[in-house]
């Protein structure tokens, strides 16, 4: 059941952010109440992904063994991730990456998934974060094809990276007092 609730609450994910680029007549239809509609599309797969994921019986099943110095790696990747999504929140001028690349938030994405991928061997991680960095490197490709053109912006000032910084390491720090919360150490033991 709860891995049944897990992968529906990915499609449900994956369905409501493509609602647009696979149903655009539909969803411009629904006008600005469909932005809602959508965001409690993604809140609940959310809530189905996080259930279903804690429970499932696939946490079980082990397909690889994960090194112990993976730890490190996924910390540092996981600071990483939080500051390129960050980078994009700026109105105008973006810090880096967001003023080279296109897609820092769906970048930010890849790297968290990634991260998770290579500290949970088990089934359950492996389809829930595979499936979404396959969502994230899907995404990437429909709005290239839909929106060929893009314009970099301009590089942000130092107190952006500043500010970015010390919002990265405060948002790493909650996260993993989360994650301690839960029950999953996130560093060393």
């Amino acid at each position: 059941m709860y891995t049944l609730m897990m992968i529906a609450g990915l499609v449900l994910w994956i369905g409501a952010h493509y609602f647009k680029r696979i149903a655009p007549d539909a969803r411009a239809k629904l006008g600005e109440p469909g932005k809602g509609l959508v965001a409690v599309l993604i809140l609940a797969g959310l809530a189905l992904i996080i259930v279903g994921y804690r429970n499932t019986e696939l946490g079980l099943v082990q397909v690889w063994f994960p090194p112990s110095w993976m730890i490190h790696i996924n910390n540092l990747l996981m600071l990483l991730a939080f500051w390129v999504f960050g980078s994009s929140a700026a109105q105008g001028a973006k810090a880096w990456p967001a003023n080279r690349i296109r897609h820092p938030q769906l970048t930010a994405i890849k790297i968290f998934t990634l991260a998770h991928l290579l500290v949970n061997g088990d089934l359950a991680s492996i389809i829930l974060f595979g499936g979404m960095l396959a969502w994230a490197v899907v995404s990437v490709i429909m709005i290239n094809k839909a929106e060929p053109e893009w314009t970099r912006p301009e590089t942000a000032s130092e107190r952006t990276y500043i500010h970015l910084g010390i919002i990265s390491v405060v948002l790493f720090s909650v996260v993993a007092g989360v994650h301690n919360w839960l029950g999953y150490w996130p560093f060393p033991a």
